[in-house]
Order: structure tokens, then sequence, then C-alpha cells
């Protein structure tokens, strides 16, 4: 019977199986260690297949930083590590759709990766901004495997796995970029190919951001770098204020071509397995008719276009005035001359406010809002909120206390989910350095406000508030006690807020739904089974009745169900019904994918009952049989009455 595995998968095992899909002939194996093969890719072979390398000290286009190879190892470093569930600290456990994660994110992307890999169409993060004051991730990669262990999940009063990075730090920029770049090439494999990540940033690392995103994602999947108006009054302490921050953009896959939405290849457009932005609704203030024209209100683009082509530049003759015009240099007309002729004749050409100008395309706001507008890279703060003002909002949110300092605004968030997700989307957003929790409010209010499905996953470490700070004073000991305040007092308010609108219909109108506003709580911690490794020379014959049952104190079999969800790629959020067969619990997970059983001494009828249920998985615990032969039994019972069913023992 196969056991399952206690920790996260091997990445680079990953790697080596598809190098392999697509070069069989140069994969071999080597001896490790202790005896046993292990296939690894042949890097000679490679080398043959793929051609000239740039390899050693030969000069090469990169990007790198003291510590990068080690940055990278991180993120592809196993962990034995789970996810404890936290009903009690929850909203709405057996019906939210959404989570939010307590814990170092690094874990978490690990945990996650098993299950929603390819799965994510959204990320969001705010990181640490690197300006010498911050706290950045103490991801030391030069630790033991026992010294990790040791300190794994440990916080300290600081913070826990948390340092000052002062800008005396002769690693200043090395340090925050080795903490984000684990990050990002875990991000990038959760994103689905039509998947965005939006990053939060300002002018002290927006350099090498830039850089390690096109070193994870390819700079031709970069969307955009947007720099937004982050404040409104000007800075005094200073030679020139600074007023804005960045939101940088890059895509898993992104669309080189047709990356508007037109009418003409709107289905082939929603089918397509790359990243384009989605357009933004048309603003009726730009349109006006001042030739009242049947057709409504109506606004003029340059009838010319980028990126010259002969057969497209031509004269055009002004029919009033018999002044001639061509196409301004590097550029050319949008259509043929007979095109052009038929939209002339259609009264779809002006020539300027007084009828002398450059021939320009009437665009009827009838037309044009059904597909919506190209969205800009400036946002300021008559559309995007200021920091003060997000801060202010907040404190309303929370009685007037200032819990947490630097609240993103949600609708930054809000905008940017409408450039990546389609209306009515039931999309996974996941934002890692979740902080005061924006992300899961702004995912709140644009479900409510378009009747959306979307999903929220935060995940934030449990950073401990200063003894001073006002959050601290208000009873929150760290920053996830805050997060997760901010959501339930935002859902509520949403569902107020929704509840009231009801109240007010005109006859006809259609109601609004109540959002999803309930949230699991997950925890990161050791694994829930005690490492029984031990050297041989170690274990005494009274030491061997200690690994009789390696469940370590305290962990239930509800914690052991979410440690093996991961391995069955069953979504955390999935709904879980607890059933008693002859006095063992028996879980059916996710409309009955998944049947599982961890109680000592389970009978025979509980595992035919379970058999009976005909489920996808079905795992136990080897503490539950008697011995090796109630373990095949547990494997032919599934044979005779379940025989797809694939068995596990954990």
């Amino acid at each position: 019977m196969e056991k399952l595995s206690h920790t996260t998968e091997n990445i680079l095992d990953e790697n080596v199986k598809k190098l392999a899909e697509l070069f069989p002939e140069v994969v071999t194996e080597v001896r490790e260690p202790d005896g046993t093969l292990r296939h690894t890719i042949d890097v000679d072979a490679f080398k043959e297949r793929v051609g000239d390398v740039a390899e050693g000290q030969r000069e090469r286009y990169q990007f790198t930083w003291p510590g990068k190879r080690e940055a990278k190892q991180e993120a592809y470093r196993q962990i034995d590590k789970c996810l404890r569930p936290c009903p009690e600290e929850s909203v709405d456990w057996d019906t939210t759709g959404n989570l939010y994660i307590e814990g170092d994110n690094l874990d978490a992307l690990k945990l996650l990766r098993n299950t929603y890999a390819g799965k994510v169409k959204m990320i969001y993060i705010d990181p640490p901004y690197n300006t010498g004051h911050d706290f950045i991730y103490d991801d030391d990669f030069a630790r033991s495997k026992v010294d990790y262990d040791a300190e794994s999940g440990d916080y300290d009063e600081e913070g826990g796995r948390l340092v000052a990075n002062p800008e005396s730090n002769g690693r200043f920029h090395s340090d925050w970029c080795s903490m984000m770049y684990p990050r990002l090439l875990l991000a990038r494999d959760l994103l689905s190919s039509r998947g965005a990540l939006f990053i939060s940033i300002d002018d002290n690392e927006l350099s090498s951001l830039l850089r390690m995103c096109e070193d994870v994602f390819g700079k031709g999947n970069q969307v955009a770098t947007i720099p937004r108006q982050s404040r409104a009054s000007v800075q005094n302490d200073t030679d020139i204020s600074s007023s804005h921050e960045y939101l940088v953009v890059f895509a898993k896959n992104r669309r080189q071509e047709n990356r508007r939405l037109k009418e003409s290849n709107a289905v082939a457009w929603a089918k397509s397995d790359s990243f384009a932005c989605y357009p933004k609704p048309s603003d009726p203030s730009r349109y006006s008719n001042p030739d009242n024209d049947p057709r409504g209100p109506w606004k003029a683009d340059p009838f010319d276009a980028p990126n010259v082509r002969p057969n497209l530049t031509y004269p055009i003759i002004n029919p009033d005035t018999g002044e001639q015009h061509l196409p301004p240099r590097g550029r050319h007309w949008r259509t043929m001359p007979d095109q052009y002729s038929k939209l002339l004749e259609d009264g779809r050409i002006v020539f300027g406010k007084d009828g002398r100008g450059r021939p320009q395309l009437k665009v009827f706001y009838e037309e044009k809002s059904a597909f919506g507008e190209v969205d800009n890279t400036w946002w300021d703060a008559q559309r995007i909120t200021v920091n003060s003002t997000a801060s202010k909002q907040l404190m309303r949110l929370f009685d007037g206390v200032q819990v947490f300092d630097t609240p993103k605004p949600v609708d930054l968030i809000t905008n940017a989910m409408k450039l990546a997700l389609p209306k009515k989307s039931n999309d996974i957003i996941l934002d890692f350095f979740s902080g005061s929790a924006a992300c899961a409010d702004a995912v709140m209010q644009l479900n409510a406000e378009d009747g959306g499905n979307r999903k929220f996953i935060m995940v934030q470490l449990p950073e401990v508030c200063d003894e001073k700070s006002e959050a601290a004073k208000a009873g929150y000991k760290n920053i996830c006690e805050i997060g997760k305040e901010r959501i339930r007092r935002a859902g509520k308010k949403i569902a107020e807020e929704v509840e009231e609108s009801n109240r007010q219909l005109k006859l006809g109108e259609e109601s609004k739904k109540v959002p999803d506003i309930g949230f699991r709580v997950l925890k990161i911690d050791s694994s829930n089974f005690e490492d029984v490794s031990e050297v041989p020379q170690l274990i005494t014959q009274g030491t061997l009745f200690d690994f009789a049952d390696n469940l370590k104190p305290g962990r239930t079999s509800d914690d052991l169900l979410f440690q093996v969800l991961p391995q069955f790629q069953i979504p955390l959020s999935a709904k879980i019904e607890t059933k008693s067969i002859n006095g063992s619990t028996v879980f059916s997970v996710d409309s009955g994918r998944l049947a599982a059983c961890f109680d000592r001494n389970v009978s025979t009828e509980t595992i035919v009952a379970m058999a009976k249920m005909e489920p996808d998985y079905a795992v136990m615990r080897d503490a539950s049989f008697s011995g090796d032969d109630a373990v095949s039994n547990f494997g032919e019972l599934f044979k005779t009455y379940s025989p797809a069913t694939i068995t596990r023992v954990v």
C-alpha cells in the first residue's frame, strides 16, 4: 500500500519529468549516497540537443546579485509542514470558498502549489518596501535542517522571522532581492495561463523588481508599469516631494497580438489561453452630439494609426474645402480607400471641430459601450484613493482606531481586478503579503457590485504589533488578528449595504445577492507527524515503542485531513461532510471525491461502507489498522466494492 509523503512535492523532479517529455534521451540515472537511484539530466546530452549555450564566464545578458543561486534553491526546497484548520476563528466555515492563511508566505506558497498550480487568475501583493526602516523576511539559506526545524513556527517579540534591513547593510538590495525571488518563482507556478501578477512598489526597488520579474516571467510578458498618485499633499522635509508609487504588472503568458477586445474577435479572445487586459467601461461624459446625429453621442478618434503600410497611405480630400491630407510621418490611415469612402458616405468622418482639420473617425457611445475602452497607465487621485484617505477609511471601519499604518486603497486593487478578470468572475485572487487584508475587502466589494463569485486566498505572517501601537492598545496582538477582523467588519458592512439597497428597489429592478463574506482560517505548522528518521545507533528497545504512533500530541483528525487534501489536489475550501460509521468518524470531502478516516481500530464494516461511497480517493492512517494484513485488507476491500478508487495510507 503506497504511503503519502509528509513533505511538499519535489519541484526539481517535476522539472526533470518535463524535460524528459521533450528530450527523453537526456535523462540519466545517478546513485545517491544511500544507494538509491534517481533520475536527472545529462547536461552534455542536453547541450547537444539545444546547441550553443551560455555558461561559465561567457558574457550574456543577465540580472544577478549575491545570493541569487541560494534564493532559487530556496524556492525548490521541500518542507515538512502542514496547514491546521481553525474553525473557531473563521466565518461561515462550512460554506465559504475564501481562505486566510497564517504563517510564512514562502511556506504557504509551497503548500498551496500542489493544489492551486495553474489555477490562480490574479495575484496582488504589496511587499515590504525596502526603505531602510521596514522589515524583510529572514530567509537564512545557510541554516541546517536541524536549525531550521528548531526555529520554524516560532515568532519572537519583533515578529519572528523578520529582520531589519538598514541602508548601512552591505547587502541592502541583495537581501531584498533574495527575499522576493523565490516567492516570485512560486507565484508564477500558481498563476493560470491567463493569469497576471500585480505588485505595489516604490522607487527604492522598482528597477530591481522589474529585472527580477523579467527574469522569472520573461520581458515579453511585462504588461505595464502603472504610476499612481499616492499622496495629495506636498512633503516639505525633502527637496522634491514624492507623490507616486507604482503598480508593476506581469502576465504568465501575455497575448502578443489582438490585445484589445473587439466585436470581431470577442469569441476568440474569450477562448484564448493567454492574458490581455479587459477593457474598462466607456465614459459617457467623453461623448457628445453637436450635430444631432440620430445615432446618438459620439467622440472623434484619429483616423491615422502607427506603422507605415504603403497600401494604407493615400491622399484624403476634404469634400467641403478641397484640402488634401496624408497620414503623419510613420503612420497610416486605418482603412483601405474603398472602406474610407463607405465611412465618409455613412457620415462617420469629420474634419476637426471647424470642418478644416485632419480627418477623424466618429465613434458612437452606443457601439463603444458594449465593448469598453482601453485603459491607460496613469491612475491619479481622481480615480484611485490616495494612501492617507485609505488609512482614514480603515480607521472608520475600526471605530476610529489606527490599527494599520499603511493600508493599500481598496479601489486600487478593485481597478486591478477589473483589468485582469471578467465581470461576474468566479476566479481565485491571491495576496501573499496580505497586511491589513485590503485585497479581501476589494474582492468582496467587487462581488457585491457585479454579482461575481470571486474567491480570495490571503497569506500573512503573524508579525507582532508594537506594544506602543494603537493596534496593540486596542487588543490586537499581531497583524493577522487585524486582517481577520477587517474581513469580518468589511463583510458585515457589505452585507448590510446590499440588504439596504435591496429594500429600496423599484418595481422590476433585480435584487443583489450578498457575496461570500466568510473565510476559513488555516495556520502553518510543523507536520502532524513526528520525524522517525532516527540514526540507527540512537534507537533502543525502549524508544521503539515511541514509534508505534508517530502522530504528534494534540493533533486531531481535522489536522490530518487538511494535511492530505493537497496531495489529492482537493481545494482547501472544499465542502467537508462528517459521518459516523460503526463508531468511526469518516470524512466525505468535495462532494464525495475523497473518503478519509483516521481513527484507531477501524472495523472492516467501516471500510466496506467507505468503499461503497465510491470516492475517487480513500485515505486512512497506518495506525488505523491492527497489522499488515489489515492494511492489505483495506486495499482489497476497495478493489471489490470500488475498484476505481485510489487508496493511500498516511
